[in-house]
């Protein structure tokens, strides 16, 4: 019955045409957008129109929310989603953007038992019962260079992903339509690639040496899904010739080839 509802109210919003001023944000602020193919971007003006109509955006420190801040965000959000057979971040709520990075508590907890706090400057966080948390500065540096694989945007809703089955350990819900045995195929394959990735990411931070992946990823599996998240989408043509099984395990999962669009735009 949920989902008769949802569907009837997703038919209303996307009745509306898509805003030309909106439309006009993603070609001038988004440069992945103007290379997506034709199809998958009408998809992803739909995924947007849903997103915003259904997420509370909550400008902080003073910060003025526009539709340039909104629509920037939200086609981030939904690039993650695209044929993807998911709800649009179920469990997101609401998005706070700050104007630049901002001061979060944060605790940590030693071997001992003792629990110390302290203050730390932060660009982004996930938080697991539905909060996104962006610093705008940031977000408007990572969107314009899809070159350097850094994009807190990404990062933090590629988080949100990894949250959705209640834990943050870098092993997302596979959601598809093939049989138990085929899905748990794919979490084993999945298992493997990302652990050996992981680890070898892990090696090469403590050696110092270079790496298509950010260092960032080597923190925990959970940092390494969405350091990986974000290099998928803006340095496609690398890792998928230094890491070819990880960029396939990725491929798989986000159900798109960011290196053709590439490819495209070299030609």
């Amino acid at each position: 019955m949920f989902g008769f509802f949802q569907r009837r109210r997703h038919e209303k919003i996307l009745a509306q045409v898509f805003p030309e001023a909106w439309r006009e944000i993603l070609l001038n602020r988004f440069p992945l957008f103007r290379i997506l193919p034709g199809q998958d971007k009408a998809e992803l003006e739909q995924l947007i129109q849903i997103f915003l109509a259904e997420k509370l955006f909550e400008g902080c420190d003073g910060l003025v929310l526009t539709d340039e801040i909104k629509v920037t965000i939200a086609a981030q959000a939904c690039l993650l989603l695209l044929h993807r057979e998911t709800e649009i971040y179920p469990e997101l709520r609401s998005i706070l953007v700050y104007p630049s990075s901002y001061q979060a508590k944060s605790v940590q907890h030693s071997g001992s038992g003792i629990v110390s706090e302290s203050d730390s400057h932060r660009l982004g966080e996930s938080w697991g019962h539905g909060t996104v948390v962006l610093a705008w500065d940031s977000v408007a540096r990572g969107v314009i260079n899809i070159n350097d694989g850094q994009n807190v945007a990404l990062h933090e809703f590629a988080h949100q992903l990894d949250q959705e089955d209640g834990l943050a350990d870098g092993r997302p819900e596979i959601k598809s339509e093939v049989s138990f045995a085929e899905r748990r195929a794919r979490y084993l394959t999945w298992a493997r690639v990302l652990s050996a990735e992981y680890e070898a990411l892990c090696e090469k931070a403590e050696g110092g040496r270079k790496s298509v992946l950010d260092h960032y990823g080597a923190t925990n599996p959970a940092e390494f899904f969405a350091v990986a998240s974000e290099c998928f989408f803006e340095k496609p043509l690398q890792m998928q010739r230094k890491h070819p099984e990880l960029y396939e395990e990725f491929k798989k999962f986000y159900h798109q080839d960011p290196a053709s669009w590439r490819q495209r735009e070299i030609q």
